[in-house]
């Protein structure tokens, strides 16, 4: 055990966290733009000019964009039904604060997410880049799902459509077969529906990467956090090859739902979803887990918020970030060990772990 933490300290140490560091110390010193000019329109590209003065912003894979380090995601109070007033409240407040980057999903509320972003969208698609997903493997399936997703989120474009939580190698096989869903990705992108094409995932690291040497991918929403490296690690068997592609990586469940902060009070455990079901508060703070995440070498961070306050709080930690060391960050690391199984209820749990 010693010897493979050694080997693992030593791979973190002096390759990703290093190229973590020098990554966002780059983006600190060249890309962000706190104190000099904004950067000026590309009229390929959505543009919100607040971005420059909001946040640290790093180049999104090889599109030319420029991303701010922390991006809205659709879940929470934005999937929830009754929630109209307040989701379009969190996603314009979002916008003003700088969030340049917004993700969401055919999937998510049944459609709820979509809907409540396409109120928004209609008078602010300029201003963001906008991400949804396909959960469906085939071709007819998936095309439905884009035209479903263009009308309910009131664009006649998506900046970047993704294969929804690609989970096991049939899926993927699935995927790219004759009658495939990345046909309809394709298709899309000829017919100007799309711009670019992304993957998506969280339950298996090896999955994820076999698709990303299959096919080039724009973009790679992976789930990385600061209990990642304790078990199917992203960061250690992903991220390397994403990065060396040169693909555009977007990082999330950096607070898995709540359930890594340590001001989250478990309710009682019949009242928790089964897959989340825990007894044990969180052991970081959302300063910690952000900042972790943003110290890796990813383009941005999605979060999803459950009120205009925490958006404004996760601005506010985006605006004052610098880079963690490596010792810093497995001191991060350190404390979520007592809660490994809550912050990646999302990992494959059929090894007896």
């Amino acid at each position: 055990m010693e010897k493979k933490n050694i080997t693992r300290r030593n791979f973190l140490g002096t390759g990703l966290a290093a190229a973590a560091s020098v990554t966002a110390i780059n983006t600190l010193g060249s890309e962000n733009v706190l104190k000099q000019v904004p950067v000026k329109k590309n009229d390929e590209h959505p543009f919100n000019e607040r971005t420059y003065s909001a946040m640290p912003t790093r180049s999104f894979g090889k599109t030319g964009y420029k991303v701010g380090i922390l991006s809205l995601g659709g879940q929470a109070t934005i999937e929830m039904k009754g929630t109209e007033a307040e989701s379009e409240r969190i996603i314009n407040r979002a916008i003003d604060l700088g969030v340049n980057y917004i993700d969401t999903a055919a999937s998510y509320g049944g459609g709820i997410s979509q809907l409540n972003i396409g109120r928004v969208m209609k008078n602010r698609r300029s201003e963001v880049w906008l991400s949804s997903k396909t959960h469906d493997r085939k071709f007819d399936g998936s095309m439905r799902l884009l035209e479903e997703s263009l009308k309910n989120l009131q664009t006649d474009h998506l900046d970047t459509w993704q294969l929804h939580n690609v989970q096991t190698m049939e899926q993927l096989d699935q995927i790219f077969a004759a009658d495939g869903a990345i046909k309809a990705l394709e298709k899309a992108k000829t017919e100007g529906m799309i711009r670019n094409i992304g993957i998506t995932g969280h339950f298996e690291p090896l999955v994820l990467l076999e698709a990303i040497k299959r096919y080039p991918f724009d973009s790679i929403l992976l789930a990385v956090n600061a209990a990642d490296i304790h078990y199917l690690s992203f960061i250690n068997y992903l991220l390397p090859e994403a990065q060396k592609q040169g693909i555009a990586i977007i990082g999330m469940k950096v607070a898995t739902r709540g359930r890594m902060i340590s001001t989250w009070t478990p309710p009682p455990l019949e009242e928790q979803p089964e897959r989340l079901r825990t007894p044990k508060p969180g052991t970081i703070t959302i300063k910690e887990a952000l900042t972790y995440n943003m110290s890796l070498p990813v383009s941005t961070t999605i979060i999803g918020v459950d009120n205009v306050a925490q958006i404004e709080e996760d601005v506010k930690i985006a605006s004052e970030f610098s880079p963690l060391c490596a010792a810093e960050m497995q001191e991060i690391e350190f404390k979520t060990l007592p809660i490994v199984r809550q912050g990646l209820y999302f990992r494959r749990w059929d090894l007896g772990a």
